[in-house]
């Protein structure tokens, strides 16, 4: 673990948010209310839909204020258009068709926040302008494949997937790697290298690390690691996205900049699960639990070992939460700094905890730690994972919402 990181232990369990729940402008704002709108589905469901909010909100914002090109439309604005109107606008909108069973609290919100927003023909043409930037990105996300099926039977042969226990649930959603990326060309553009042989040295190395740390009964792990563990249950859009707004409140930035920020992070993430369920599903690779409790790769075969905590339902290599954080570290790297932040983040999964960071790095590493010492992944599928988001947000960062008059091929400020 990371030198940078301290754990302090709290009386009560709080939401993954800044602390106060405070937000500096309606982007940040909103960002939350999107963050625990999306969080009652999987995430794979909150990774698009994160990204689709967050886009209808840069390309709202552009569209009054311009300084970035829009990454799905420019919606034509009067002179004088509200930018804050707009974003909540998009936001809502985009939220409300994603997510209808919210739609009473989410009209509740939209009604707080315009209102702290003078009436007036300012307001009412952002609200138009956010409505259409929200419909030009729904319209476009419409039939990417995010509702599609696949065809997928486990093997049932040594170094595959074979659903886990303790509930035995089929392979999910494998055919997300089918689903159209934000910004990627195609699903497979930056597919991880194959993984270590089950029978090398190396994937002995790595399985003997998770046989005396992740095992639930394991002595070796100390107390902040499992916390840790515990603590990453949750998906990389709940962890990530309030890291951003912490790391982005006290810098004072733009509307602009931060709605440009969160699409990015967004849409980085998105499409790094996309590319890493195309690896998974390509090598379909077996989980810690299968290979110790059936024997291989060096080990006697223990049918009682059980992982600190729930193994998911989908093959190993490369670890999605990996992806994530590999893809967010990046973006936010680039455009926040990548150290000398204040940033605290609580969840319900560690209750009482409390774990604070001055670098993304530190959070990164942490991921890793977690999933290995959850003892659901081996140190080569975080490693690859890492790898893979860093490619792809790299090439998200200098593709997409690029700054008016940015050099070719960076990424811009």
């Amino acid at each position: 673990m990371s030198r940078r990181l301290s754990v302090v232990l709290l009386w009560a369990a709080t939401c993954l948010a800044a602390p106060g729940g405070a937000a500096a402008d309606v982007v940040l704002e909103w960002n939350e209310i999107a963050q625990r709108t999306v969080a009652p589905v999987n995430p794979l469901l909150q990774s698009r839909s994160m990204a689709i909010v967050q886009v209808a909100v840069a390309d709202a914002v552009g569209a009054v204020g311009g300084g970035y090109a829009p990454l799905v439309s420019r919606p034509p604005a009067a002179p004088g258009a509200s930018a804050p109107a707009a974003a909540v606008a998009a936001a809502h909108t985009a939220l409300v068709a994603l997510h209808a069973a919210a739609a009473p609290s989410l009209a509740a919100a939209q009604a707080a926040s315009l209102a702290a927003i003078a009436d007036g023909p300012a307001r009412a043409e952002g609200i138009r302008v956010g409505k259409a930037a929200a419909a030009a990105v729904l319209a476009a996300r419409a039939a990417d494949g995010w509702n599609g099926t696949a065809t997928y039977a486990p093997a049932n042969r040594p170094g595959r997937w074979v659903p886990t226990p303790p509930g035995l649930a089929p392979a999910l959603m494998p055919h997300w790697a089918r689903v159209k990326p934000f910004v990627l060309t195609r699903a497979d553009q930056f597919r991880a290298a194959p993984p270590p042989a089950v029978d090398s040295d190396a994937y002995a190395h790595d399985l003997r690390e998770v046989l005396e740390l992740g095992g639930a009964g394991s002595t070796r792990r100390t107390a902040q690691v499992t916390s840790a563990a515990r603590f990453w249950i949750v998906s990389g859009m709940q962890g990530w996205n309030p890291a951003a707004r912490q790391a982005s409140a006290p810098k004072g930035q733009s509307l602009a900049r931060n709605a440009r920020l969160l699409a990015l992070l967004n849409v980085a993430m998105a499409d790094a699960l996309i590319a890493c369920w195309d690896s998974k599903y390509t090598y379909d690779t077996w989980r810690p639990v299968t290979v110790i409790r059936t024997g291989g790769a060096g080990v006697a075969a223990d049918a009682g070992w059980t992982p600190l905590i729930p193994t998911p339902p989908f093959p190993a290599y490369p670890s999605g939460h990996a992806c994530a954080a590999g893809a967010a570290e990046a973006v936010l790297d680039r455009l926040l700094g990548p150290s000398g932040h204040a940033i605290a983040l609580t969840g319900a999964t560690a209750e009482g905890v409390t774990f604070t960071y001055e670098s993304f790095q530190a959070i990164a590493d942490q991921v890793d730690e977690a999933r290995v010492c959850g003892g659901i992944h081996l140190r080569h599928d975080q490693t690859a994972g890492r790898q893979l988001g860093r490619r792809v947000a790299e090439h998200v960062c200098r593709t997409a919402l690029r700054p008016v008059g940015a050099p070719a091929g960076e990424c811009g400020p």
